[in-house]
């Protein structure tokens, strides 16, 4: 079968599909979606790690994390990827040893979720141990990596992280750092480096031979496009969407993904709401009003600076602004996940939240509802193979070949 086949092919069998599932009646066709949710690898590639006394807001309604363990039992997730990541600073002594001291302090959270729960959870160093550990009935737990921000301008930071146990790596967040630039950067920072700096290419280089997958889903375009001409491993974006869908920064354009299928990469999609809708056309003009009504600065982004507001004023600054976007839910979160699928392909699409930073849509606020995601997988068609590739066979694979580039 030739590529321009492919799509009326899975169109048909997807409407096959889909007409079997009414067919069945919804209580069945739920539960014959749920039984597939238990029976495949469930991975979620991006979590945020929390540390004690973090921002309220980062936290469930109960109090907890969105993805603590019975919320993982709940939903059926089987593995994840908990982030290391930090906030950029200034780029001083003063600034580097803050954030590496932040760093290390979410390394050893979690590890003490572990250590908590031996019986439940273990840390897992390659994609094998992640199914090893997963066949012996506990969740795996990856380390990952995000903002070499806190690394200063050392390149050899990225070698004592792989001994910590990290095995996922990106070079930025929100805000410019020394290694690259961010697909967010700081108002007025634009693109210092024309995508990565030197150290930056010294350190694709350095992760191929430690044997760690590259995360780029926070670099801008040129970023991207450097390292996928730089690696010689595959590269993962571990919570992103698609560009084509919603117009945002963050998401990734049509010409990024055809180059990642090409690197035998995977795209992990996140259930962010602003990156799953396109803004209204006034969305800057009633961001930047909102922003002036509560006395924060009109150029800056999104909510920059409104955890600097007193409780009630913050509170009332978040609710608003999150009334600014249009709501996304399940099926919008698929129609990006079925977007990627059908333009590079089911082997290079998966399922990366971004829980605890902000992530969470109707339907799918935490991993508890996890099965809602499979359900509308397979209400479109997607057999129980394709089903196991997008929630962990995918990034497995990639993670997989990562560790396979390493050096010895």
């Amino acid at each position: 079968m030739t590529q321009s086949t492919r799509p009326a092919r899975r169109t048909l069998l997807a409407a096959g599909a889909a007409l079997a599932v009414v067919m069945a009646g919804p209580a069945a066709a739920q539960s014959a979606a749920d039984a597939i949710h238990q029976r495949v690898l469930t991975l979620d590639s991006h979590v945020d790690v929390l540390l004690p006394g973090a921002n309220p807001r980062s936290f469930a309604a109960d109090g907890k994390s969105f993805s603590e363990l019975s919320k993982l039992r709940a939903g059926g997730v089987d593995a994840l990827v908990y982030a290391v990541a930090v906030s950029t600073g200034p780029r001083t002594p003063e600034g580097y040893a803050a954030a590496r001291a932040e760093a290390d302090a979410k390394l050893a959270a979690i590890r003490k979720i572990a250590a908590d729960h031996p019986s439940d959870i273990a840390i897992a160093l390659s994609a094998d141990e992640v199914r090893q550990i997963v066949g012996q009935g506990k969740v795996a737990i990856l380390i990952g990596f995000l903002n070499a921000y806190s690394l200063g301008e050392d390149v050899a930071g990225f070698d004592r992280l792989q001994r910590q146990g990290v095995r996922v790596a990106g070079l930025t967040h929100a805000g410019n750092n020394a290694f690259a630039d961010s697909s967010r950067p700081q108002a007025g920072a634009g693109e210092e480096h024309g995508g990565l700096s030197p150290l930056g290419k010294a350190a694709v280089a350095r992760l191929n031979d430690l044997g760690v997958l590259i995360d780029i889903s926070q670099l801008t375009p040129k970023g991207v496009f450097q390292v996928l001409e730089l690696s010689r491993a595959p590269v993962v974006a571990t919570h992103s969407a698609a560009r084509t869908l919603a117009d945002h920064t963050r998401n990734l354009s049509d010409a990024e993904l055809d180059a990642i299928k090409a690197k035998g990469g995977v795209v992990q999609v996140t259930p962010f709401n602003s990156y799953l809708l396109p803004q209204a056309p006034d969305y800057p003009a009633r961001l930047a009003a909102l922003r002036t009504r509560y006395g924060l600065d009109p150029t800056k982004s999104g909510y920059q600076g409104g955890d600097d507001l007193g409780q009630p004023q913050r509170d009332a600054f978040f609710v608003a602004y999150k009334a600014l976007s249009p709501q996304a839910n399940v099926k919008t979160y698929v129609d990006h996940i079925d977007y990627i699928a059908r333009r590079i392909g089911v082997e290079h699409v998966g399922i990366g939240t971004d829980f605890n930073h902000g992530a969470g849509i109707e339907g799918f606020k935490d991993e508890s509802q996890a099965p809602a995601v499979t359900r509308e997988l397979v209400a479109r068609g997607y057999s129980e193979t394709e089903v196991a590739q997008i929630w962990g066979g995918n990034f497995l694979r990639v993670l997989k070949t990562a560790e396979a580039a390493a050096k010895p």
